[in-house]
């Protein structure tokens, strides 16, 4: 069975590829390409077959895996395949294979396709699939380009509405994909902004940049901490990316369109987290007031997303040591009186639920339906949350 690797497919991934066959088993050896940066996760590739297959199987094996982000459980870890044109679905859980040296290998045995195989740490979220969510919501999002990437690709923008100066209208600004390969984050939010369109007018005014590094999604880079500078530690004044520069300008044209009520920004945590979804808030010490707000509602999406999608301890603070010392998204949204939170969704399982991408717009829907309860159209400016 001829078969070779392409990592050329968009937001492709993988190095130190070895592609060896005994018998009616190939093996393809791979590792997450860090592309630069200092942590890698994200892989994705596609198998090509060299004619029309008949039977055997393909063994995949992910190399040097204790050097990714991510606990050394590689069972928890579950890439998804698309096969001969066929729909995504998970592999099951991965078996790990020790080394006489203490390292290990985490391995996955697939039928091997007739034609072709794509395989990926988790489902792709890309500019097709942002097409997808436009078009099928009849209309509904507004996309303009707001400006472009470091590397001059476009920067776009949904919107329900265009707001007016002065506007009472609550309003909530939301991002994704600040690190590239955390594709949960995206089909959280894509869920979210079909909840959306599904209340037409009575939603809040709504501003989303669903691929904000777009030149990482479109590389294949997994984004976390990657050089020049992270791009959700750039969000210092002045910024620390052209990106954010641009964002920052969007919030502001939004402040003046709306009540700025939230910004939410949707991330995954590291690959083999299986507690559930959590979130972290604001610093009460150095945001009081928009830690309160933003508590306040972490309560309210713990109860909507129930045990079976939500991490025992729903609202964190974040402690961990950062590479960078700029702000994030959300401290810059606090520094602007703006309630803001970070939503992170793991890459397989939440508890005993495998995350499909149903499930992932299934907790999307779940915290938009929420943050709309509390947040409702035509509220009064200084009325307490509902």
């Amino acid at each position: 069975m001829a078969i070779t690797i392409d990592t050329s497919i968009p937001c492709g991934n993988a190095c130190e590829i070895e592609v060896t066959e005994t018998g009616g088993t190939t093996e393809v050896r791979f590792a997450p390409d860090p592309h630069g940066g200092p942590e890698c996760l994200w892989f994705c590739f596609r198998i090509r077959a060299d004619g029309p297959q008949r039977g055997g199987t393909v063994k995949l094996v992910l190399k040097h895996f204790y050097n990714a982000l991510a606990a050394p459980e590689g069972k928890d870890l579950r890439p998804v395949v698309k096969a001969d044109g066929g729909d995504w679905s998970r592999l099951p859980a991965g078996t790990m294979e020790p080394l006489a040296d203490g390292r290990f290998h985490v391995t996955w045995t697939l039928p091997a396709p007739k034609r072709t195989a794509d395989v990926a740490l988790c489902y792709p979220y890309a500019r097709t699939e942002l097409d997808a969510l436009v078009d099928e919501t009849d209309g509904y999002w507004r996309a303009d380009v707001i400006g472009v990437s470091q590397a001059a690709r476009p920067l776009l923008r949904l919107s329900n509405s265009v707001g007016e100066a002065g506007s009472d209208r609550p309003g909530l600004y939301l991002v994704a994909r600040q690190h590239s390969g955390e594709t949960p984050g995206s089909w959280v939010l894509d869920g979210f902004l079909r909840h959306l369109a599904a209340r037409g007018d009575d939603a809040p005014l709504v501003w989303a940049v669903p691929l904000t590094n777009i030149d990482g999604i479109e590389q294949g880079d997994y984004g976390k901490d990657n050089f020049p500078y992270d791009l959700n530690r750039s969000w210092g004044q002045p910024p620390m990316r052209h990106e954010v520069l641009v964002f920052q300008r969007d919030v502001a044209r939004w402040t003046g369109r709306c009540r700025p009520v939230l910004g939410m920004d949707f991330h995954a945590p590291g690959g083999t987290e299986t507690t559930g979804v959590y979130l972290f808030l604001p610093k009460c010490e150095d945001f009081p007031e928009p830690h309160a707000s933003a508590a306040a509602l972490a309560e309210a999406l713990a109860e909507a997303l129930t045990e079976q999608y939500a991490a025992a301890d729903f609202a964190r603070v974040a402690t961990y040591a950062s590479r960078w010392e700029s702000p994030t998204f959300t401290e810059f949204c606090c520094r602007q009186a703006i309630p803001a939170l970070s939503l992170e969704t793991p890459y397989a399982l939440a508890g005993d639920t495998l995350l499909t991408r149903q499930e992932y717009r299934r907790i999307g829907e779940r915290i938009a339906a929420r943050v709309c309860e509390r947040f409702p159209r035509g509220a009064p400016e200084h009325a307490p949350p509902q």
